[in-house]
């Protein structure tokens, strides 16, 4: 292979082939620990770690295919009966494949992998020779960025001259050798920097290629990127094949029809051929925009398919038996909203084994049965995905939260004994909150559930706790379909528009002055025998009011129940979001542009609301212009 693109594009295709097979072997693996003598999971498993050595072996990836072989050697004699699974065993081959996934960290940054630890080695091949496996300690559950350069060290630049004599079959420049102990400097190759080499090798500049972005090599960036790639049926493809074919002769026919009208042909036939055209080509354009949108769905399986192996080695090393039930896989979900719900699903299914599940003695004690079961369960609601992560350990205690927060300084006392069951369970998400008095390496630093709740926001959704003490917790994510177009209400403040999510709106009040009262120091209105506090959308944007509020809009966010009070609305539409990334001023999550090619700000009504704060609104004074105008 001459071209060095081509072989940055097959070795790409490695890992990604690579790793979707090592997280399948993995949920394989926390099956298998349940039904050891399972010969079909067996053979699926060892066919697994062959594949894997194949494809190390044509990147010669030496190391990678040397761990590989002895854990599939050791899982050929498992198959057939001559050892059986214990734990130490499972305990080394899941750190064996712990291990290739950091191998493949190596090879995604250009390097060779260095060879695997000793013990790990010395533990696969006592367990061939059916001696006894020395036990370790249990494995750590998989980080995402174990492949990663930790934070603050600079990552050592690729060796793509190797890895390029690998993939091509060429001769390898010379290196000069390190010390096996410590990181190779491949920072010059026979004086040569490795731009220079791969210019060499290659017989262009790197440089040049796309992708690199003008980066050599040696300095690409080792810092943790979005994967932009997406897998497409292509049937979904051929269907909007399909449809750009229907539109460009349905654009045919309102090109002779225009030719027509501008010729003087005004008749009857003509106006209705025109008008069959347009709705035509406006039901065309709806179908195409669905099927497009269909494109970048994909199962929430695989995203789900990495927690089990997670919560197995949380648990073990916790010395708690739990199992992860896992449910809707088949629910698609937009491809943009999967990364991005990786941290937040992580650090819930920790919370559950650490914090929610007993240990089997209390369970027992409990009258619970010994195993525990943590459940990730996800479905379609209309436009929304709804996701679940219960587990059926101690429950939460609301008192308790709240005495911590107090404890913590994170509340006042006022806002303690005025607090309700589902205000007190969210008070986890309150950064610096832990119900731990000492930090361990799996929680009690205060960080999780914030970032939880702060990823979520960011993709429009919510999550909501319930429980039930001594029975469990339950965490309820709600997140739009994609977030590419959001149902938004179009509401108005003078003559100027703006939008807001359709997800938080529940209904459409007519305010009148005189129902608007004080109670501590705050406007109000009483809804069906409910109090809730009201905002003025002019108060919240800092504008001067022209007219009289004469609607409210019921909102409801995971903290807030609220009225806004606007001055008329424009009904619902769906908003095709444009973001604004250069410049973005505070409470507006993008715009849109309506049919009439008007633009339209998109309010982001929990940033709008920072500094309000949990139960304060705004002054009755806000209103007294609202008396005057009305007088």
């Amino acid at each position: 292979m001459s071209d060095f693109q081509g072989m940055e594009d097959l070795l790409q295709d490695f890992l990604v082939e690579a790793t979707d097979l090592l997280s399948g072997v993995d949920n394989k693996l926390v099956d298998l620990e349940q039904s050891p003598d399972d010969r079909g999971m067996l053979n699926d498993i060892f066919r697994g770690f062959h594949t894997i050595k194949g494809g190390a072996g044509f990147l010669n990836a030496t190391e990678l295919v040397t761990l590989c072989h002895l854990t599939e050697n050791l899982f050929d004699k498992l198959r057939n009966g001559e050892i059986a699974v214990t734990k130490e065993i499972m305990d080394s081959i899941l750190a064996a494949t712990a291990t290739v996934r950091d191998m493949f960290g190596f090879l995604e940054r250009g390097t060779q992998p260095p060879a695997a630890d000793g013990a790990l080695i010395a533990n696969l091949k006592a367990a061939i020779a059916g001696e006894a496996v020395v036990a370790a300690a249990a494995p750590a559950a998989p980080a995402a960025a174990a492949a990663e350069p930790a934070a603050g060290v600079p990552a050592t630049s690729p060796n793509w001259d190797n890895l390029y004599n690998a993939v091509a079959g060429g001769a390898a420049p010379t290196v000069a050798e390190a010390p096996a102990a410590g990181p190779v400097d491949h920072t010059q190759v026979a004086g040569k920097s490795p731009d220079e080499v791969i210019h060499q090798a290659v017989g262009r500049r790197t440089s040049d290629k796309p992708g690199f972005q003008g980066q050599p090599p040696g300095r690409r960036d080792t810092e943790k990127t979005r994967d932009n790639s997406i897998r497409v049926d292509t049937s979904r493809l051929d269907q909007v094949l399909n449809l750009s074919g229907e539109i460009g002769l349905t654009k045919n026919r309102l090109t002779s029809l225009r030719s027509d009208i501008l010729n003087g042909r005004s008749d009857t036939d003509t106006l209705h051929a025109l008008d069959q055209a347009v709705s035509q080509l406006d039901l065309l354009v709806s179908d195409l925009q669905n099927a497009v949108m269909k494109t970048r769905m994909q199962p929430i399986g695989r995203l789900f398919q990495k927690y089990p192996r997670i919560a197995r080695d949380l648990a073990r090393s916790l010395g708690k038996d739990v199992e992860l039930v896992l449910a809707g896989e088949e629910t698609e979900i937009d491809k943009t909203m999967i990364e991005d719900l990786s941290d937040p699903i992580i650090h819930l299914i920790r919370n559950a084994v650490d914090h929610g599940v007993e240990t089997p003695a209390d369970r027992l004690a409990a009258g619970k049965p010994e195993k525990s079961q943590v459940r990730l369960e996800a479905r379609q609601e209309g436009d929304h995905i709804v996701l679940i992560v219960a587990d059926d350990g101690r429950g939460m205690n609301a008192e308790k939260l709240r005495a911590k927060a107090l404890e913590k300084g994170l509340i006042t006392d006022e806002e303690a004994n005025t607090m309700d069951e589902r205000q007190s369970y969210n008070l986890v998400f309150l950064p610096g909150f832990s119900t731990k008095d000492v930090a361990s390496d799996v929680s009690g630093r205060g960080v999780g559930m914030d970032v939880v709740k702060t990823n979520i926001q960011k993709l429009n959704g919510q999550i909501e706790i319930k429980c039930v003490a001594g029975k469990g917790s339950t965490f309820v994510i709600s997140l739009p379909l994609t977030l590419a177009i959001l149902p938004v209400l179009l509401v108005q403040l003078g003559q100027q528009p703006f939008a807001v999510p359709l997800s938080m709106v529940r209904e459409i009040l007519p305010i009148e002055v005189s129902q608007v009262q004080e109670v501590g120091g705050r406007a109000t209105m009483v809804v069906r025998g409910e109090v809730m506090p009201i905002y003025p959308l002019h108060y919240l944007l800092g504008w001067a009011p022209e007219q009289v509020a004469e609607y409210g809009v019921l909102m409801q966010t995971a903290e807030h129940t609220f009225i806004l009070a606007i001055d008329g609305f424009m009904g619902r539409e769906d908003a095709v979001i444009k973001s604004l990334d250069d410049f973005r001023p505070k409470g507006v999550a993008g715009v849109t542009t309506l049919s009439n090619g008007q633009i339209v700000l998109i309010l982001d009504m929990k940033e709008l609301l920072v500094g309000l704060g949990e139960g304060r609104g705004v002054p009755r004074s806000s209103f007294i212009i609202h008396d005057a105008l009305a007088a």
